[in-house]
């Protein structure tokens, strides 16, 4: 005998069958919408930050403004440091205007002397008769830069030539005092610059003498980095080897075309050796460590008289802009601040100008109409468009599987470029490791904009100038890349570069 059906379980068997389907349906639905797998090393959010800021500026002041020297022995009296008419708000006010986000300052150079009252030493403003002994420069340009808005940061030099225990471990104390202090009394602070320069001759106190370190082991390195975690968590730490950003490794500005944000981090130190290494970075690099490209507005770092005549052209400053924020780096833009303490107003007059030049140059995005498309798209939430929207947060990825992809750019009208920006969504890390950029001719052909310079890496900003080229279908071939591609930014513009 047959028993009735169970209308009820029918019911409810059906219903966990819709439930089990949906629920199958909505995790395709998320695997298909997934964002990339990260690429390692990755960026933190500090470095992408920082990263962002582009260019800012280096103050270098102190006894040797009136010494005219570039590397004080640390013999000079304190007495000797006396500007008249220090204004630490004239210096922020000429660095917004040359278009700077944040400012470091050499708050101990080489010759030991302090620009804070340091509780460590009586070599410092206190025993000058600037202020009457009273004065703290780092406190008061620390205040001009949160008054008008830009980032503060600190120089502080591990080599001391004035101390008399340099090269013994009572230095070392001596410097994490000094560290901790510049950390807890002048507020958030963006960078914390550790020079590469340590150990040679010096006055030591009146020995005067040559001592030698070993740069790799002599500071513990490691504990340093710990005091400015732990005091400064916001802060970017700065040597030859990071860990939060890389000198360049050279004093001109500039990075190879060739840039990776990586560094075998565990190799390099203060003082590093291969320091040529540090131009292109190591793309076998275990931690991201991106380059600052640091250089002065004259030939010298600190003021000479001398010099008032030989400031950098907007020309060259222009230059390097494109080699240095251009080429995934920032740029570190000294200005030496003169014995008034005073921004010189020849280096205000040109920076200005610089600044000015880099945004008409920049100003406007002639492809920003264009119609982005790509040979392989991940999904609809990662459309090609997204590299058009200027926006960073926006960015169109390849599927998992594909480390090559063609972009083509399609204006309504022809239109005359002789500059490509192309940006990668680093924050998932630094992919691609070679690309080319192609016009399409009036004869239907895909011809390279340029043969004479590496179009390798990309990073955070590439950009890429090439002689005027008119056309209205444009490429980018990205030829290689250590993950599927992210790129949230593609942007191209008329410069004069020919001219």
């Amino acid at each position: 005998m047959h028993e009735k059906p169970n209308h009820n379980n029918m019911k409810l068997f059906r219903n966990i069958s819709t439930i089990i389907a949906l629920t199958l349906a909505l995790s395709v639905l998320a695997d298909n919408n997934q964002a990339p797998e990260p690429c390692y090393p990755l960026p933190s959010p500090q470095q992408v930050e920082w990263q962002k800021l582009e260019t800012y500026a280096f103050i270098h002041f102190g006894p040797n403004t009136f010494t005219d020297k570039e590397w004080g022995y640390g013999d000079a009296p304190a007495a000797a440091f006396n500007p008249t008419r220090l204004d630490c708000e004239q210096w922020v006010q000429t660095l917004i205007k040359a278009g700077m986000k944040g400012v470091i300052l050499t708050c101990k150079h080489h010759d030991g002397f302090c620009l804070w009252p340091s509780r460590y030493t009586d070599y410092s403003v206190a025993a000058s008769p600037w202020r009457n002994g009273k004065g703290d420069v780092v406190r008061e340009l620390s205040e001009a830069c949160k008054k008008y808005g830009i980032r503060f940061g600190v120089y502080l030099s591990p080599w001391d030539r004035h101390q008399a225990s340099y090269g013994t471990p009572d230095y070392v104390t001596y410097y994490y005092n000094q560290l901790e202090e510049l950390m807890t009394q002048y507020g958030d602070i963006f960078e914390v610059w550790f020079d590469g320069a340590n150990g040679g001759d010096g006055w030591y106190g009146g020995a005067c003498e040559k001592r030698e370190i070993d740069r790799s082991t002599y500071y513990n390195y490691p504990k340093a980095w710990g005091i400015v975690n732990r005091l400064q968590p916001n802060a970017v730490i700065f040597s030859d080897g990071g860990p939060g950003c890389r000198w360049v490794g050279n004093e001109k500005g500039y990075a190879n075309p060739t840039n990776w944000a990586f560094l075998r981090i565990n190799e390099v130190y203060p003082g590093y050796p291969q320091y040529e290494e540090l131009q292109s970075g190591h793309a076998d690099g275990d931690a991201w460590c991106a380059s600052e490209c640091d250089t002065s507005i004259r030939p010298g770092w600190f003021y000479h008289e001398n010099e008032d005549d030989k400031v950098k052209s907007v020309e060259q400053l222009t230059d390097l802009y494109y080699r240095s924020v251009g080429h995934n780096g920032t740029l570190l833009l000294n200005f030496p601040v003169d014995r008034d303490g005073l921004i010189h107003p020849n280096d205000s007059s040109i920076a200005a100008q610089w600044h000015e030049r880099i945004a008409r140059e920049l100003g406007t995005n002639l492809l920003a109409k264009a119609k982005f498309s790509a040979s392989n798209t991940r999904n609809k939430r990662f459309a090609p468009a997204m590299m058009g929207d200027d926006n960073w947060d926006t960015y169109w990825a390849a599927s998992d599987d594909e480390t090559t992809a063609d972009i083509e750019i399609k204006a309504k009208k022809d239109i005359t470029l002789d500059c490509i920006m192309l940006q990668e969504y680093i924050p998932l890390g630094q992919r691609v490791k070679e690309f080319v950029i192609e016009y399409k001719t009036c004869c239907g052909k895909w011809v390279p904009v340029i043969v004479d310079e590496e179009t390798t890496t990309i990073g955070y900003k590439r950009i890429v100038r090439f002689h005027e080229k008119t056309a209205k279908e444009w490429r980018i071939r990205i030829l290689d890349s250590r993950a599927c591609p992210c790129i949230n930014n593609i942007a191209g513009y008329y410069v004069g570069y020919n001219k």
